[in-house]
């Protein structure tokens, strides 16, 4: 488990969820680990549990739709670890859930910020370090609902279909320059932030609950949601030497919800 030796890498949203169990993969694989986010205790125990297996790791309160946050993100690992050979784009919102017009400029405002503007001004503080090395690795985190519409959700839909262009605009941008980009969309991911998400759901569609979840399972070819290890193994894949042919892609790791 060495496929990142010496690596360093950036994940962003890294306090819980998919961001922490990529954190966690990337450690064991061998990097050194950034967790930039928010919330500090959410980033404190991925960075204990990180240096339980002996990972180097720090963590940095980033609010990625900050310019300057993000700026203060790659001078920081840069002090810290000399380098910074990976960033994972994983912070990000769930929106809201309600009708367009039921929606405030400002709900949508805050989503696109911190999803799509995010994911832009983290990259762009990271780049210029990756140029200089002549390498590089990002990985975008995306969605089923960057694949399809997702009606009642249309920030967070519009966010995510944002990072799909967004990956392959940095791929064609900065491949002659040793810099790849690629891109996850993660279906419906079992734990408690999907509870919330269905939940909300139900409740703006007057449902009961156990209909929206039957729905969710219902369009997985496998009838059950992915893990957030099962996308953290694809995430290590990407940002590793096993996928050195690869940019610009985005790949699906949803049980087999979405097939293209």
């Amino acid at each position: 488990m060495n496929e990142l030796k010496d690596k360093v890498a950036i994940v962003t949203g890294g306090g819980y969820g998919i961001g922490k169990e990529i954190a966690l993969a990337f450690g064991r694989a061998g990097a050194k680990v950034v967790i930039a986010a928010r919330s500090e205790k959410p980033m404190q125990e991925t960075v204990d549990a990180l240096k339980k297996i002996d990972t180097p790791a720090i963590h940095l309160r980033t609010d990625v739709s900050k310019e300057a946050d993000c700026v203060r993100m790659a001078e920081e690992t840069l002090k810290a670890f000399g380098r910074i050979d990976i960033l994972v784009n994983n912070a990000g919102i769930a929106g809201p859930t309600k009708r367009m017009p039921d929606m405030t400029l400002a709900e949508w405002q805050e989503t696109i910020d911190i999803n799509l503007t995010g994911a832009w001004l983290a990259a762009r503080a990271v780049l210029p370090v990756m140029d200089k090395q002549r390498s590089g690795n990002i990985l975008n985190i995306s969605s089923g609902a960057g694949r399809r519409g997702y009606p009642m959700r249309s920030p967070y839909a519009a966010s995510k279909w944002g990072m799909i262009g967004l990956t392959q605009t940095i791929a064609g941008e900065w491949g002659a320059r040793g810099i790849r980009c690629n891109c996850i969309c993660p279906g419906p991911i079992e734990g408690d932030r999907i509870e919330r998400v269905m939940r909300a759901r139900a409740e703006a569609l007057k449902v009961p609950y156990e209909q929206i979840r039957a729905q969710f399972l219902s369009q997985a070819a496998l009838n059950r949601m992915a893990t957030e290890e099962e996308c953290a193994r694809v995430a290590l894949f990407l940002v590793s030497d096993a996928s050195a042919g690869m940019t610009g892609q985005t790949l699906n790791v949803d049980a087999g919800s979405i097939m293209n």
